[in-house]
């Protein structure tokens, strides 16, 4: 095992505050334009309404591991779940998002410091990543935060990346 719930909690406020700040520097109009094209072809807003129902999905998986569950069931259609997920979200304001976001990152905090060690090490079905350790898990929630900005970085070309 290589990390600490405590370390683990760290970084996920870290890089909360990070996706809160990076949200808040773009305009309007790059908050509308398209960054995907497939699906429901979402524009950069769609994503922060994305990270606002994983966080909350991610969070009671971990629940659910924590708790001597399987995790996500094996014919998980996860990219079903975000299109349908998204949908109520779709439209609503910046600010309403980052605080849905907020509220959610500071639940999952909660979940992890009160972890034990030994619970990292509690496998589970990820819908993406498959059978993995709450470690990963937990990992993935601001890992995945980090790859959609980076897209959405190249997207607008004039924000730089940021150093990992």
């Amino acid at each position: 095992m290589g990390e600490t719930p405590e370390h683990l909690a760290d970084r996920l406020y870290s890089e909360g505050c990070k996706i809160t700040t990076f949200f808040r520097s773009l305009t309007e109009e790059q908050l509308e334009q398209t960054l995907y094209s497939d699906g429901s072809q979402w524009r950069v807003r769609q994503l922060m309404a994305h990270f606002v129902t994983t966080e909350v999905a991610l969070g009671e998986l971990i629940a659910n591991i924590l708790a001597g569950g399987g995790g996500a069931p094996e014919n998980f259609d996860i990219d079903a779940f975000n299109e349908r997920t998204i949908l109520p979200l779709r439209d609503a304001p910046l600010e309403g998002l980052l605080e849905r976001f907020a509220e959610g990152r500071r639940a999952s905090i909660d979940l992890v410091s009160c972890m034990k060690e030994t619970d990292l090490s509690m496998t589970g079905r990820h819908p993406f990543l498959g059978v993995v350790s709450l470690e990963e898990i937990i990992k993935l929630l601001y890992r995945h935060n980090q790859i959609h900005q980076r897209d959405i970085r190249r997207l607008l070309h004039n924000i730089p990346e940021r150093p990992e």
